[in-house]
């Protein structure tokens, strides 16, 4: 009896088991930080920073706690004049010798990279996506000119212009506003958003529109109805690159806002507490800044897995 014909492009046996066992070994090795700092933010300051380290511990919320509120500390003998704690948190409190003394700005913080991240995505895949369509479909004079030169403003490392940057916005009153990082952001994500949004532009065939256009649509009604969820793909893709940058983004963040639209990236290196870095504080930080990124890449996981066939079938 022959055996089945075997295509040289098929993985054999040995060669699936090997990239099953290199990915599933990067990405243990990718996820013990993240969960090394996920078990920190329940743990108390003294064990975090327990040598040898701790890897089980009795958990707690006092990192969640300190990093929501202000604490001053007080002698026993006005702890104990106290009356007993309102809540569970303020009991935690006490136990540190500490009362609480206010909320903390975390709170604060974290609304502006909210909306300043997602903010400036809006923005940079909005613009992004209509001038990739311009380029897609129009003949626009010196096309390759327009696209190099857009693609020229990735070569420069953001931070080389910051001080000019900083002087224009303390001269147009631009500094330290959500207004002024937002468009900071966008600036430096739509050069990205162009270039891959007119990838995929390109690969959406002409004929849909031209023969929704037949139909009695109108080239707006046919871009909306017809190219932009043929797009959806990378719109989803580009939205997740320009949403790390902007809410991982630290030095323009640093530079630019002192107080009023500062975000959370410079915020949580600052946390400090008694006798050095409240570590569990910090942790707690740390998780609670990693979910939003997390959460919309869950949501349009959808997208980025059909992104990996877009294009494979060409007219």
């Amino acid at each position: 009896m022959k055996a089945a014909p075997h295509s040289p492009l098929e993985p054999s046996r040995l060669s699936r088991w090997f990239a099953a066992v290199a990915v599933v070994t990067y990405a243990v090795l990718s996820l013990i930080p993240l969960a090394w700092i996920f078990m920190t933010s329940f743990r108390t300051p003294s064990d975090a920073i327990a040598y040898p380290p701790k890897v089980f511990a009795e958990p707690s919320l006092i990192g969640y706690v300190n990093l929501f509120t202000t604490r001053s500390r007080v002698s026993q003998e006005e702890l104990r004049s106290l009356p007993p704690p309102a809540a569970w948190y303020e009991k935690l409190v006490r136990e540190q010798q500490m009362i609480l003394a206010g909320p903390s700005r975390f709170k604060d913080r974290y609304v502006n990279s909210l909306a300043i991240g997602f903010g400036s995505t809006l923005l940079s895949v909005v613009l992004g996506t209509l001038a990739a369509y311009a380029f897609s479909r129009f003949r626009v004079p010196g096309k390759d000119d327009w696209m190099f030169f857009i693609l020229s403003t990735r070569m420069m490392p953001p931070i080389a212009v910051a001080i000019p940057i900083y002087l224009m916005f303390r001269q147009v009153g631009l500094s330290d506003t959500h207004t002024g990082l937002v468009l900071m952001y966008t600036v430096v994500n739509l050069s990205l958003a162009v270039w891959l949004l007119t990838g995929f532009m390109d690969e959406i065939p002409r004929e849909y529109e031209e023969a929704a256009m037949v139909d009695g649509y109108t080239r707006l009604q046919a871009f909306l109805r017809v190219v932009l969820p043929q797009a959806a793909t990378g719109i989803a893709t580009t939205a997740i690159f320009c949403l790390i940058f902007a809410w991982n983004e630290y030095a323009f963040a640093l530079l630019l806002t002192s107080g009023t639209a500062q975000t959370s990236a410079p915020f949580i290196p600052t946390i400090i507490g008694e006798g050095g870095l409240d570590w569990p504080a910090m942790a707690a930080g740390t998780t609670l800044f990693l979910l939003p990124v997390l959460v919309f890449t869950v949501l349009l996981r959808k997208h980025l897995l059909r992104g990996v066939t877009f294009g494979a079938i060409r007219k």
